[in-house]
C-alpha cells in the first residue's frame, strides 16, 4: 500500500504555482508595461503585487538607483521613483523579487494626461459605425512617425460598484496598426501638444460611451446629493452606462497615483435629462480626483470639452444648451479649469449625429489652451469671444460687446446666424445681427420685438455657430435671461 506524504505534495504544488507559466508571484498593473510614458520630473508611483511580506526591488535605467519595499499582508507594494526631464530616450525599469525579475522596456519620460468621459472622448480614429472621424485616414497612415512622440493606453471598460485594483489597458505606440483604435480627441490633442512643446505625450484614455457624470463620482459624494443607490441597483434593466459610481470604482481607482500632468474631460451629453446639478457635480468630481492624486491645493489642471451640437429630436429646445451653460460656469468656479468651445464644429447635416466628425480641431484647440496655461507658451490663439455686456442702441437695436476680440469679429459682411432676442414676455425670435467693424460689437434688431430685453446666441440643442474672432475661434454660446425653457 502506497504512503502519501502530504507535506511533500503541498510543497510540490506551492513550487508549481510559483513557477508555472502565467502564475508569477510578482505582478505589475497593465499600465506599467513596455512602451509606457511616465510623467517627467516627478516622484512616479510604481506598484504591483507579490507574495505577502516579499521584498521587491525596483531599478530604473536612467539612474540605476535601487529602491526596495516590502509587500503588505495583501501582497500590495508600491515605491516612488524620481523621473528625469522629458526626452525621446527610451529607458527600462526592472522589478525583482527573489529570483524572479520583470523588466519593462521602451519607456519614455514625457507629459501624461488622463483623458476621460463618454463616447465623444472614446470615439476612436477609425470612427464608429457609419460615423467617421474627418481626415483620419491620412493621419493614421502617417502616424508611424509619431512612434516616440504620441502613445496611448486605452483603459478597458469596467462596471463594478466596489473599488478595483486592476484594470486592463496597455500602452501602445502610434502606428498605422495601433492608431485606428486611439481616442481621436486624445490623439489630436497629444499630436498637437507634442508639436508645440516637443516632448513625448502619453494619454491614459479612460472613457465609456453613454455614461452620466454620476458614474464617475464615488458613492459618498452622491449620497450627500441624495441619490438613492438601493433603488438604482434594484433596476435590473438599468443600462451599465447609467449605473452610479461604477466607472469611478472600476476605471479611475485602479489608476490613482499614476503620475499625470492633468485631466482632459469630454462628457455631459447623457446629463441633458438633469442639467441643473452638472456644475456642482463636476466641481465635486474634480476635487475628489485631485485629492485621489494627492493634490493638496485642488490645482491639478482640468480641461473640459463643450458638449457638441446634437438635436436630441428637438433641435430648438434648450436642455443641451443648459448643460453647456453649466460647463461654462464650472470652468469659472473650479480652480485651474478650462473649456474648449466646439459650437462651430458641427455640420448642419449632423443634427441627428451625436458623434461629430471634427475631432482634430477639438484636440488642437484644447492643446493650444494647455500649451499656454500649463507650459507657458505665450500667444497661443485659444481664447474665444465671450459675452461682456448688452447696451441699448438706436432705433430699437441693441449692441452686444465681447471679450477676446482685439482684432475684430467675423463674418463682418452680411447677417450673423444664431442670435435671438426677446422682450419682457420671454418669447424669443430670430434676430438680424451684423458686426460693427469699428467697435467689434454685434448690432441686433428684430421686427417682432420692439423693446429688446434679452439676447441668446446659439442657445439651443443644435445651433452651429458662425461668429468668430480673427483667429477663427468661435464665440461662446450665451444668454442674458434665466428662463428654464
Amino acid at each position: 500500500m502506497m504512503t502519501v506524504n502530504l507535506k511533500r505534495i503541498s510543497f510540490f504544488l506551492t513550487v508549481l504555482a510559483l513557477s508555472g507559466e502565467g502564475l508569477s508571484a510578482l505582478e505589475l498593473p497593465a499600465q506599467l508595461g513596455d512602451h509606457a510614458v511616465l510623467q517627467q520630473q516627478c516622484d512616479a508611483k510604481l506598484w504591483g503585487w507579490a507574495a505577502p511580506g516579499a521584498t521587491v526591488t525596483v531599478t530604473p535605467s536612467w539612474n540605476k538607483k535601487k529602491v526596495s519595499t516590502k509587500a503588505d499582508s495583501e501582497g500590495r507594494w508600491s515605491v516612488k521613483v524620481a523621473t528625469p526631464a522629458a526626452s525621446y530616450q527610451p529607458y527600462s525599469i526592472s522589478f525583482k523579487e527573489g529570483r524572479e525579475e520583470i523588466t519593462i522596456s521602451d519607456i519614455l519620460i514625457g507629459e501624461v494626461w488622463l483623458a476621460a468621459g463618454q463616447s465623444n472622448m472614446e470615439m476612436p480614429m477609425m470612427g464608429f459605425n457609419a460615423q467617421p472621424v474627418e481626415g483620419a485616414g491620412p493621419d493614421i497612415a502617417r502616424s508611424g512617425r509619431l512612434r516616440d512622440r504620441v502613445r496611448m493606453a486605452y483603459i478597458v471598460r469596467g462596471d463594478e460598484y466596489e473599488p478595483q485594483e486592476r484594470i486592463g489597458g496597455e500602452w501602445k505606440v502610434a502606428s498605422p496598426e495601433n492608431t485606428p483604435a486611439f481616442s481621436a480627441q486624445g490623439f489630436y490633442f497629444a499630436r498637437e501638444l507634442n508639436d508645440i512643446i516637443d516632448v513625448p505625450v502619453g494619454i491614459l484614455c479612460v472613457s465609456y460611451g453613454g455614461t452620466q457624470i454620476e458614474g464617475w463620482l464615488p458613492r459618498d459624494i452622491l449620497d450627500r446629493f441624495g441619490y438613492d443607490f438601493e433603488a438604482m441597483m434594484a433596476e435590473k434593466d438599468r443600462l451599465p452606462a447609467f449605473r452610479y459610481s461604477t466607472k469611478y470604482s472600476s476605471m479611475v481607482c485602479p489608476l490613482i497615483g499614476y503620475g499625470i500632468k492633468g485631466f482632459l474631460w469630454n462628457q455631459g451629453e447623457s446629463n441633458v435629462i438633469n442639467p441643473d446639478r452638472y456644475c456642482e457635480l463636476l466641481t465635486e468630481m474634480v476635487a475628489r480626483w485631485r485629492s485621489d492624486w494627492g493634490d493638496s491645493d485642488n490645482s491639478l489642471p482640468f480641461y473640459q470639452t463643450e458638449n457638441p451640437g446634437f438635436g436630441w429630436w428637438q433641435p430648438d429646445a434648450i436642455p443641451a444648451a443648459l448643460v453647456r451653460e453649466q460647463q461654462q460656469k464650472a470652468a469659472k468656479v473650479i480652480p485651474n479649469c478650462g473649456i474648449t468651445c466646439t459650437n462651430d464644429l458641427t455640420y448642419p447635416y449632423e443634427v441627428d449625429v451625436i458623434h461629430g466628425t471634427r475631432k482634430r480641431e477639438i484636440g488642437e484647440r484644447m492643446a493650444w489652451q494647455v500649451a499656454e496655461r500649463q507650459y507657458g507658451i505665450k500667444g497661443m490663439p485659444w481664447r474665444c469671444p465671450e459675452f461682456r455686456s448688452l447696451s441699448k442702441g438706436e432705433d430699437g437695436t441693441v449692441r452686444v460687446a465681447f471679450d477676446n476680440v482685439a482684432c475684430g469679429l467675423t463674418p463682418n459682411v452680411g447677417n450673423v446666424e444664431g442670435f435671438e432676442v426677446a422682450a419682457a414676455d420671454g418669447k424669443f425670435h430670430k434676430a438680424d445681427a451684423k458686426v460693427d467693424w469699428n467697435t467689434a460689437e454685434v448690432i441686433l434688431s428684430c421686427p417682432d420685438v420692439a423693446d429688446i430685453k434679452d439676447v441668446r446666441y446659439c442657445f439651443k440643442n443644435f445651433c452651429p455657430g458662425t461668429l468668430r474672432n480673427s483667429y477663427g475661434m468661435p464665440a461662446m454660446p450665451f444668454r442674458t435671461d434665466n428662463l428654464k425653457e
